[in-house]
């Protein structure tokens, strides 16, 4: 795994959320698609949240503040490290994740993008240096270390720029 490309990829996804937020009408921000499904300032929620959360586990491992494991990731965690993204299938949010979304507002989702980014050049540094064998839990992915945590964050925040694609398309379409 290439780290600055990691990186690079990360920022470009971050970008791309930070320009959406202009292109969005502040009530069609909170508007919930006709078909259902989450608003865009609840993926924005959801997103911006769990990558911070992933940056602690990301954190965590290049610290190893993590119990000792030889454990690794799950199939569905292999599935996506080894093909970058999420499966072909719409998967749920697990209901923890979905009783925790909440409709944010556009100023809130900026500073979040903000947090983020200072939150990662923050532990960039040392996910280089970090152990493999330093692994953090992941719900559904299982243990994962400091590079694949940072592989996680980019092909989750890329999962939901297609999301908030789809949730345009419905919205243009009434």
């Amino acid at each position: 795994m290439n780290i600055a490309s990691e990186r690079r990829a990360i920022d470009e996804a971050l970008n791309r959320y930070r320009s959406l937020i202009d292109d969005i009408s502040d009530e069609r921000f909170i508007h919930t698609p006709p078909n259902g499904g989450w608003s865009y300032a609840e993926v924005y929620d959801h997103i911006l949240k769990a990558t911070l959360g992933s940056s602690i586990a990301l954190e965590r491992c290049t610290h190893n503040i993590c119990p000792p494991t030889k454990s690794g990731p799950t199939l569905i965690g292999h599935y996506i490290l080894l093909t970058g993204s999420f499966p072909p299938f719409k998967v749920k949010a697990p209901a923890e994740i979905e009783a925790t979304v909440q409709k944010i507002g556009k100023e809130e989702a900026k500073n979040l993008i903000i947090k983020v980014r200072k939150r990662l050049e923050g532990i960039m540094g040392s996910v280089k240096t970090a152990k493999p064998q330093w692994r953090n839990k992941h719900p559904r992915m299982g243990m994962l270390n400091a590079g694949q945590w940072l592989k996680f964050i980019r092909i989750h925040l890329q999962h939901h720029l297609k999301q908030l694609e789809r949730i345009r398309e419905s919205l243009n379409r009434n």
